[in-house]
């Protein structure tokens, strides 16, 4: 146990880039219960400093190495129990580094059911097997005249069974196992071709009806386009194995043949067992491992849309809230009506309604009237419009509603509306809002995410708000994981403020569980609001471990105890006031003055308990009492007469939101209901390799328009200079203008938008429309 513990840990270590011990103590606290962002924010002294990116990845892998420790200890006793156990052998078996190279290792030794090799040895051919792989001189048809018996009427049933033996032993030795699969990962080549008849059922397929790439550089969107169509009966998948060789022997068959020293030009001993590779790489080893590699194909390509899709929403939360201003919120319909909910600064519902500007009533009048009564009668500062269909036409209407309000006049802006259909209709909404006809409810989360993204994003299922790249083909457990993960960590990084906090949003504070969220909510409209962290003490089944884990993640404004309302932990406020007192100041007047808090030395506060971390930690937030690490609010500019695909034009200069970053580029929402692409190599005037290194959800960006395509609804987009204009790279993603290698880089990107053609990013924008 204590081995495979040693093993754990340094493994870990190696990978996350620590030592040894700072990975046990924080395993020690993730058992213990502890949350990633209470570990990455409150215990860096104990860690020594691992960050929340770190942890995680700690976190992931620990199971995993858990399950491979444990399967390691029962192949261990299955193997000990069969009395087939060397020394050798388990050196072997503590030595595997993965699964798969430890079921390789096990597999002759695996219960299975009788193989035709077994029914072979029960009629005595091992022997025969045995006499043929030690003598390479003798010829196999006169040794099997000494084993023919009734079971083995003649030779050359002899010869098939011990066949049989030899084939089953090249193909559970994991030595070569392990070799010929590292082989197959570098040369085999991943070939789609359409299934007949399907061509035309399958057109979204097209660019993979006769496709070939190599397997270990498939990228994910490519991978899982065409599992989907394999799994959609339009494509078959195969891995080919050495399809362009032409030489008579494969090197996978010579690579089984070395192994064994086989000789090609052997005598009759080495023929007849060359026979037996080809019959082992054909019947047992070419299946096992082509099937292996397109698992690991799967598991690769899920594993990196996780990624992405993690990313993607991490920066959607973490996107810049409008603030608490009295908002309107529009859900655009055109039949049905636009939906209309105004809200105060707190996010609660003040007036809802329905105007009717578009056909089949064409009420404009109405419906201006309608919404200059609410913006007068709300005072309201902002309008929040969904950009779903008739989105445009009815941010013209607030255009012109607003146009004729004196000042101060409100600001419109299109936000997206993802996931709020399915929030409106959830339980969560119902409760929330019980006598809201459903229609309604979607414009008040349109309102309300303007106020804060992540407060409102957190009542929708992450997979419900669009930012990810075949999300449904995906592992759905490790997918949901993934995608909690990322809520938890931007709800603590944000803070949350306790008085104000929905259920939803308390809940994804660390420490705290669906069912206490529902517990402080109750506690809070019986008793009013909370004075200070403490008493959520009283908050019935919140004992001292909950209160361990949350307290620091909550924020009190105007309590009775001014650090309530910073990210200061309830444990660290004898150090905080041990500074406040060295300054000789009231801790309100304290909080906030970046000069003198600067001026102090932070290990003058250092203490047995308490290092240099929390303590600059602390000063940090003194400084900027609950700051908020979330970027300044900003929107795009869509232009005005350009609300349809059909407006554009190529070389327009647009301005819009990127909406999903996928491997192959960015979307961007250009206000025309269809997001236009920005292909990786039009991102930049400088070599990409990911995109999430330019550009995230939520920024704004400038575009120019490349290519339009009215039939197939796509649009292409470049964020590259033209004609010497600034490119649209946001400035926290530029790299330095002076580095050789930048503009190395810069020279070989522009020989290649010289080069590129509009084939190319057709084929992505079709990998966008299959992602969809």
């Amino acid at each position: 146990m204590a081995a495979a513990i040693d093993r754990i840990l340094k493994t870990i270590a190696s990978e996350i880039a620590a030592r040894p011990d700072q990975v046990k103590v924080a395993v020690d606290l993730l058992d213990e219960g502890a949350t990633v962002p209470f570990i990455a924010r409150y215990r860096k002294e104990a860690t020594g400093g691992l960050d929340d990116t770190q942890l995680r990845q700690l976190e992931e892998r620990l199971a995993y190495l858990r399950e491979l420790e444990t399967r390691r200890a029962a192949i261990l006793e299955s193997i000990r129990a069969q009395d087939k156990l060397s020394d050798e052998l388990a050196g072997k078996i503590a030595a595997a580094a993965t699964k798969a190279e430890l079921e390789d290792i096990y597999l002759p030794f695996k219960p299975k059911r009788r193989t035709r090799a077994e029914i072979a040895r029960e009629r005595g051919l091992g022997a025969l097997a045995d006499q043929i792989l030690a003598n390479r001189d003798c010829v196999p048809a006169e040794l099997a005249q000494a084993f023919l018996t009734g079971d083995v009427p003649d030779v050359k049933s002899a010869l098939e069974g011990a066949r049989d033996i030899v084939a089953e032993a090249f193909a559970e030795n994991a030595d070569l196992v392990g070799a010929l699969r590292a082989y197959l990962k570098s040369k085999a080549m991943l070939r789609a071709r359409v299934i007949e008849g399907k061509e035309e059922a399958g057109a979204k397929f097209s660019d993979y009806f006769d496709h070939s790439e190599r397997w270990a550089t498939t990228p994910s969107h490519r991978a899982l386009a065409m599992l989907r169509g394999r799994n959609e009966e339009t494509l078959s998948l195969e891995i080919e194995i050495d399809a362009d060789s032409v030489a008579p022997v494969k090197p996978v068959e010579q690579m089984i043949a070395q192994h064994y020293s086989i000789s090609l030009q052997g005598g009759a001993a080495d023929a007849w067992l060359f026979d037996v590779v080809r019959f082992a790489w054909r019947v047992k080893l070419s299946l096992h491992l082509t099937l292996d590699l397109m698992n690991e194909l799967r598991e690769r390509a899920e594993a990196e849309a996780i990624e992405v899709f993690a990313r993607n929403l991490k920066d959607l939360l973490l996107a810049a809230p409008a603030g608490p201003r009295p908002t309107m919120g529009l859900d655009p319909g055109i039949r049905t009506g636009v939906k209309v909910a105004v809200v105060d600064a707190t996010g609660k519902l003040l007036d809802t309604s329905t105007i009717y500007p578009f056909q089949p009533r064409n009420d404009v009048m109405g419906a201006e009237a309608e919404l200059a009564r609410l913006i007068r009668k709300h005072r309201v500062e902002l309008i929040a419009i969904g950009n779903g269909t008739a989105s445009r036409e009815t941010d013209r209407l607030a255009g012109d509603v607003i146009k004729a309000l004196p000042a101060p006049q409100p600001t419109k802006i299109v936000v997206s509306e993802a996931g709020a259909s399915v929030y409106s209709a959830s339980a969560r909404a119902a409760a929330e809002m019980p006598d809201l006809d459903v229609s309604l409810r979607g414009a008040v989360s349109i309102a309300r995410r303007l106020q804060d993204p992540l407060a409102e994003l957190v009542k929708i299922d992450p997979k419900a708000i669009g930012v990810g790249q075949y999300q449904h083909d995906v592992n759905q457990t490790r997918l949901a994981h993934s995608l909690d993960a990322v809520v938890e960590d931007a709800v603590n990084a944000v803070g949350v403020d306790l008085n104000m906090a929905s259920a939803p949003l308390l809940s994804r504070v660390s420490g705290l569980t669906a069912s206490l969220a529902d517990a402080i909510i109750v506690h809070r409209d019986q008793n009013g609001a909370f004075k200070s962290r403490r008493d959520l003490l009283a908050v019935p089944r919140l004992g001292p471990r909950a209160f361990e884990l949350s307290a620091g993640f909550l924020r009190i404004t105007n309590g009775t105890e001014p650090l309530d309302a910073s990210s200061v932990h309830p444990e660290a406020y004898g150090l905080a006031r041990k500074i406040i007192t060295s300054c000789g100041r009231d801790i309100r007047s304290l909080m906030g003055d970046s000069a003198a808090l600067k001026s102090l030395d932070p290990a003058r506060f250092v203490d047995e308990r308490f290092g240099l971390p929390t303590v600059r930690d602390i000063l940090l937030e003194l400084e900027k009492p609950g700051r908020d690490p979330r970027p300044e609010f900003k929107t795009a500019t869509f232009a005005e007469g350009v609300d349809d695909i059909s407006a554009l034009k190529p070389g327009m200069m647009l301005e819009g939101t990127v909406t999903n970053v996928a491997n192959f580029g960015a979307f961007v929402d250009i206000g025309v209901h269809q997001d236009g692409l920005v292909h990786v190599s039009q991102l930049a005037d400088r070599f990409i390799k990911d995109p999430s290194a330019v550009v995230k959800a939520g920024d704004v960006v400038k575009v120019r328009v490349v290519d339009v395509d009215l039939k197939r609804k796509r649009i292409a987009l470049s964020m590259r200079k033209d004609d010497g204009s600034a490119s649209a790279i946001p400035s926290s993603a530029r790299g330095a203008g002076g580095d050789p290698q930048v503009r190395a880089q810069q020279q070989r990107s522009t020989r290649q938008e010289k080069s590129a053609t509009q084939s190319a990013l057709g084929a992505a924008l079709s990998e966008a429309l299959r992602r969809r």
